[in-house]
């Protein structure tokens, strides 16, 4: 009788659960770079420049405008 050889099973992989140890190394390391962070100085802010200053409100109310875009978009709904 001829035996047919079987192809090996995959190797096993890591399926074992968090170990206790390296959760709370985990969880150290998470504190360690929270409290880093909270000490480290920020960052300035950037200054702001002409351009970013808001438009002036018209005196009509609304402030609605039909701009090149707005009209482009209807154009674009017309059936």
């Amino acid at each position: 009788m001829r035996t047919i050889p079987q192809p090996s099973p995959p190797a096993a992989t890591d399926t074992s659960p968090v170990s206790r140890r390296r959760l709370f190394a985990g969880a150290g390391t998470a504190g360690a770079l929270a409290a880093a962070a909270a000490v480290l100085p920020l960052a300035p802010a950037p200054e702001p420049t002409a351009a970013a200053e808001p438009k002036p409100v018209p005196e009509a109310g609304g402030g609605y405008q039909l701009t090149a875009h707005v009209q482009h978009y209807y154009r674009t709904t017309k059936v």
